[in-house]
């Protein structure tokens, strides 16, 4: 067996006793809707969505009998995340407009941005956004929601704020750095470095990413002179 099989071989073991774990919680504390969310959101992660789903809903059942909202607005967020996961958008921004816990407020936002991302509705995108960057306004999660929204709306100088925002204290995130270097060539700014940033960081995601700079470009030359990178 191979270092890398034997790696893959103890995360697995670990996972099962991970999973183990928590059942075991459930079973000795059934009254705790974290247990429930925890695993849940444990098997999401593993993509063992239906066992998730079904575990979820069972819970919800569980606590909505008590009339404990606390308990359902986590559960909630949780289920949602697990539609959002699998593509089931309009499900997910159903469960997110039902939380009213303070403490899941920025946390739903987001996720309600990001769901109206996946949908190409970016004004929706921004007015969640705003929002939710007034109760957490140093998530870099959260910006960058924002400035990938105000990119696509064509609102570039907005986004490149929300995007400097990020790289002040987040400078390792390639999908910021590059982003912000789309929105540098359009103002006609520097931006080979952004770029450089972005492909050294992760260079799967530029390569994925690389044809939307052709596509700048061909625009820009449709419409003015190419700007000289400086």
């Amino acid at each position: 067996m191979t270092e890398q099989q034997t790696n893959r071989e103890e995360q697995k073991k670990q996972t099962e006793r991970l999973v183990h774990k928590l059942i075991t919680a459930i079973d000795e504390f059934p009254d705790k809707a974290n247990n429930y969310y925890d695993l849940g959101s444990l098997l999401t992660r593993l993509q063992d969505y239906a066992q998730a789903e079904e575990l979820f809903m069972k819970a919800l059942g569980i606590f909505e009998a008590k009339g404990d909202q606390k308990a359902q607005n986590l559960l909630n967020y949780g289920l949602g995340n697990l539609y959002y996961e699998v593509g089931k958008v309009d499900q997910a921004i159903k469960l997110y407009n039902k939380i009213d816990d303070k403490k899941l407020k920025a946390d739903s936002y987001l996720m309600l941005a990001q769901s109206y991302s996946k949908k190409k509705q970016y004004k929706q995108v921004v007015a969640y956004g705003l929002t939710a960057h007034e109760l957490r306004p140093e998530d870099p999660e959260i910006d960058q929601a924002l400035g990938d929204a105000l990119l696509a709306l064509g609102e570039f100088k907005q986004a490149a704020s929300y995007y400097d925002a990020i790289l002040k204290h987040h400078p390792g995130r390639a999908d910021t750095q590059f982003n912000r270097g789309l929105v540098a060539m359009v103002l006609g700014e520097p931006y080979k470095d952004y770029l450089n940033q972005a492909r050294q960081l992760d260079l799967d995601y530029y390569t994925k990413s690389e044809k939307r700079i052709a596509e700048i470009e061909k625009t820009l030359q449709a419409t003015q002179k190419p700007q000289n990178d400086k």
